[in-house]
């Protein structure tokens, strides 16, 4: 089951910042919520820290259980080393490119405009956020669309990143990306081990 709670509390309880939002209030309290957050002594067992990890990746591709776990048994039938397979599953839904590209500005609004059918893919709508893009397809704002505030202001670039990622070529101003390779490790801009998430599924 996704976690529909506040967002901000996710970040908390995972000890780093998961939203661009959650920078400014997680450098206030930068602790577990909850009445007794500051004194809550987090698990430093093996387990404990490889689920964590699990729960940070789920986090912040606003994941079920069931979905993630999926992702990883895709990752570990390909050929590359597991983790940087499974990040690479992750980044390449549909909904995971909404946000890279800067078209939304969060995964959760990324999720909200592909399930409303404001997302195109090579020219036809699609409104699965799970959907996986392929490299070549070409991302788009549908042109009814783009009279939306929240697109107006991706137009202007106001919810890219500084630097955007090698594998996906973006025209803020067409509303349009497309992905030209599957995506590698490096290239991708969160900060997780993978391979405790990898050593939490090979328990």
């Amino acid at each position: 089951m996704r976690y529909t709670g506040p967002k901000v509390r996710l970040s908390r309880r995972a000890g780093a910042p998961l939203t661009r939002k959650a920078v400014d209030y997680f450098e206030k309290r930068p602790y577990p919520p909850g009445e007794h957050g500051r004194r809550v002594r987090r698990s430093n067992s093996d387990y404990g820290v490889r689920q964590l990890e699990k729960q940070k990746l789920r986090w912040y591709y606003d994941l079920s259980e069931k979905q993630l776990a999926k992702a990883f048994e895709v990752a570990k039938k390909r050929p590359g080393r597991t983790g940087e397979e499974l990040i690479a599953e992750l980044e390449t839904r549909l909904v995971s490119l909404v946000l890279r590209a800067g078209f939304a500005p969060s995964i959760y609004a990324a999720r909200q405009f592909v399930s409303h059918g404001h997302i195109e893919v090579d020219g036809q709508r699609v409104n699965i956020p799970s959907y996986k893009v392929k490299p070549g397809q070409v991302i788009s704002v549908r042109e009814k669309s783009k009279k939306i505030v929240a697109f107006i202001e991706a137009a202007e670039g106001t919810f890219a990143d500084d630097r955007l990622p090698g594998y996906l070529a973006v025209s803020h101003r067409e509303l349009k990306a497309a992905l030209v390779d599957r995506p590698k490790r490096e290239q991708v801009p969160v900060l997780f081990d993978e391979q405790l998430v990898v050593e939490y599924y090979s328990r």
